[in-house]
């Protein structure tokens, strides 16, 4: 599993609703719009996806589009709970990113890993995360069932460097980096692949941006990690939650997925002005990637 993820960009993808509807016919168009994508998988389910509110039968059109979509490559599920990890396995995911927990993270951690590959996942608080220590942390990433840990940090930087330099002491894992708002800076701390929200949309450009880096073009490197960091200055902002909706609009103009198909149940209400700011980012970074 490591080996399949290393290098690559897995978008943690979000559903389109309309309204209160998840719309099944959009779903699938972006799926099949993702699977002409340079990518090495998906994330459902997660935080983006808005896992942990969807229903049962929502979770699994969710994980059936996207496993019919992308037979060949990595699908991870996000599990907050047993029943959520069980249906990942029987549907078919690759990995399950496992949810932080506060009442005994390693016993969770373990648990999972019985079923599937296991992502640890350190996200910040204001997402329902949970500030795993330096030891917690440690006894996680030496289960042999986790393939490693994504870090979501939204803009600690010190918390990264922490993480980073931890897992100098466990080599064989992988640090998955989950940092919308410094991508490039992760990469350069040791991140060795990326499952980010931001995947949603401009995916080619955050995979070059992790090939540029891999090879050593420093060059291209530094001017991809500005586009794409303007992306995130137009996605990644106050009211933060809205991040999942602003998603939705850059997929949508992309084209992956309808206009009207860019609800977030779940989210903040945003003015319009802000689908403006959105849908010119991506068109500024498609002018400027050429």
């Amino acid at each position: 599993m490591a080996g399949r993820l290393a290098g690559g960009l897995i978008p943690a993808v979000p559903a389109p609703f309309r309204g209160t509807t998840l719309v099944a016919d959009a779903l699938r168009g972006y799926c099949r719009w993702m699977a002409r994508q340079d990518v090495a998988g998906v994330a459902v389910w997660a935080h983006t996806g808005r896992g942990v509110h969807l229903s049962g039968d929502q979770r699994r059109l969710v994980l059936e589009s996207w496993r019919q979509a992308l037979p060949e490559r990595v699908l991870v599920a996000g599990a907050g709970s047993l029943d959520m990890a069980r249906a990942a396995r029987d549907g078919g995911a690759d990995a399950i990113l496992a949810f932080p927990r506060v009442a005994d993270p390693v016993a969770w951690h373990r648990e999972l890993s019985g079923m599937l590959p296991v992502i640890a996942f350190h996200l910040y608080e204001a997402a329902g995360g949970v500030p795993y220590d330096d030891t917690t942390l440690h006894a996680i990433l030496r289960l042999p069932g986790v393939v490693g840990i994504k870090v979501a940090t939204l803009d600690s930087v010190m918390t990264f460097q922490r993480i980073a330099t931890l897992m100098h002491a466990h080599p064989e894992k992988l640090l998955i980096t989950g940092e919308d708002r410094f991508l490039g800076y992760s990469l350069m701390m040791g991140a060795r692949c990326a499952l980010v929200g931001m995947g949603a949309a401009l995916c080619d450009v955050q995979a070059d941006l992790l090939r540029a880096h891999a090879a050593g073009d420093l060059a291209r490197f530094v001017r991809l990690s500005g586009l794409v960091d303007r992306f995130a200055q137009a996605t990644f902002v106050p009211p933060m939650e809205g991040y999942v909706r602003r998603l939705l609009w850059a997929a949508a103009a992309e084209g992956a997925i309808p206009k009207d198909a860019c609800d977030d149940p779940w989210g903040p209400p945003l003015a319009a002005t802000e689908r403006e700011t959105v849908i010119r980012a991506v068109h500024d970074a498609r002018a400027a990637g050429r």
